[in-house]
């Protein structure tokens, strides 16, 4: 975790405008009697898009006025998101876990698993549940029929392109190599995709072994990626990221890619004209890019081995609550529900969980985000096993001798599999 070195007091006084951008690390009266310590990503007030920073700011300054006991207190985490989960889950075993924190939906099951969760079932309607994408509604219900956090927004990937240089869609693994092969030829250095120490890797990744009907993990959770057919297309698919750097297709600099950043970088610059991103970034585009500039991108779906094998990887972010004490564990609640269920989605065009949200905010009646909405039916969340990270892990190590080629890829398959399933049977 990032430690705050010095407390910032901005307080938004019961009345005022509310209106105030949070520069400080806490929200609310200093006086208040009451304090909620609150461990956020950037979807919040110090988010690097001023226009964000400054909407999370009003919607954090109103949601204090409606609680004026109470301060909040907020901690940033770094942009490594798997040790900063990592961190606070041990945090949470020793009791030394923040109030109220932002958990990434991919580990979920382990927060869950450990128990340092506090049931929300109490905060939420089941009207509120039942509108929730079943794929949302399992993944944060308990073995107990409780939820344990609530899963605000999701996500998809999508293959991005300059049209100008790359005018159809492809539609399959050969179109993208042709298509990135031809941008290279006009001077770009072809498709962009992350390929680093990260989870992103792994997430992005994986659609081309779940277009196959690849499986990770069995119904008991134990990895199987590395048996039978499952190791075939897991192969395969591995293969096919190697084919595209060894054609000079993607540059080798993917290897170290760990950021989405870099794409839209990369977009700026006019050096790319493909790239593997989130559907986040379209509005990230639309704010970087010039209006002439950002008329030139569009998005499809991510090609497939064959045009109607098609996936992609649906993930999130939920706010739960580690706190023992009930009137923090209500209040993490409410900052979810009234922060983040919605507002925070209209302000980010982050796609909702509930499918009565898409027709509240006029934001998502557009054609892009009704579009990415729609291909929601191809989506794909991470295996709910424990040791889902695990298997993260060794793919993301595997990836990297592989696009390197310093490991033959069914030697760097086979020894990601041996240590997911090591891991398996130590858990």
């Amino acid at each position: 975790m990032l430690a705050l070195a010095a407390t910032t007091v901005l307080a938004a006084p019961h009345g005022s405008p509310a209106q105030e951008a949070i520069t400080g690390d806490v929200v609310g009266k200093p006086d208040a009697p009451n304090k909620l310590v609150f461990r956020m990503t950037t979807d919040g007030p110090r988010n690097n898009e001023p226009a964000y920073a400054q909407g999370y700011s009003k919607l954090f300054n109103d949601f204090i006025a409606k609680h004026s006991d109470w301060q909040i207190e907020l901690q940033m985490m770094s942009g490594d998101i798997g040790q900063e989960q990592a961190r606070m889950l041990e945090q949470a075993k020793s009791g030394s876990a923040p109030d109220c924190a932002a958990v990434d939906s991919f580990v979920l099951p382990l927060f869950k698993k450990a128990g340092v969760l506090q049931s929300f079932s109490p905060y939420f309607t089941k009207e509120e549940i039942d509108q929730l994408f079943p794929f949302i509604r399992e993944g944060i219900t308990g073995s107990d029929g409780n939820i344990y956090a609530w899963w605000w927004s999701t996500d998809l990937r999508v293959l991005y392109r300059n049209k100008e240089i790359v005018p159809d869609a492809p539609q399959t693994w050969d179109d993208l190599k042709k298509a990135a092969l031809s941008s290279v030829e006009e001077g770009m250095e072809g498709v962009l995709f992350n390929g680093g120490r990260y989870e992103g890797t792994t997430f992005d990744w994986l659609a081309n072994f779940w277009a196959q009907g690849g499986k990770l993990v069995d119904d008991d959770g134990k990895p199987i990626f590395g048996e039978g057919e499952n190791r075939d297309k897991f192969i395969k698919a591995v293969n096919y990221y190697r084919d595209l750097v060894e054609s000079g297709a993607a540059p080798k600099r993917v290897a170290t890619i760990g950021d989405y950043d870099d794409f839209n970088a990369a977009a700026a610059a006019g050096t790319t004209a493909l790239f593997v991103g989130g559907n986040w970034q379209y509005a990230q585009l639309r704010t970087a890019l010039d209006p002439d500039e950002f008329a030139k991108w569009v998005f499809s779906p991510l090609p497939g081995p064959a045009a109607d094998q098609r996936s992609t990887g649906t993930g999130g972010w939920t706010v739960a609550a580690f706190s023992k004490d009930t009137e923090k564990v209500k209040l993490c609640a409410e900052l979810a529900r009234d922060i983040y269920m919605g507002p925070a989605n209209a302000l980010q065009e982050q796609l909702p969980t509930r499918a009565d949200l898409y027709d509240k905010y006029e934001v998502f009646s557009s054609e892009a985000n009704k579009t990415f909405a729609a291909a929601l039916k191809d989506g794909q969340a991470r295996p709910g096993a424990p040791v889902y990270p695990e298997i993260s892990n060794q793919i993301q190590i595997m990836m990297g001798k592989v696009l390197t080629g310093t490991q033959p890829t069914e030697a760097a398959v086979d020894e990601a599999f041996s240590a997911s399933l090591s891991a398996f049977k130590r858990s």
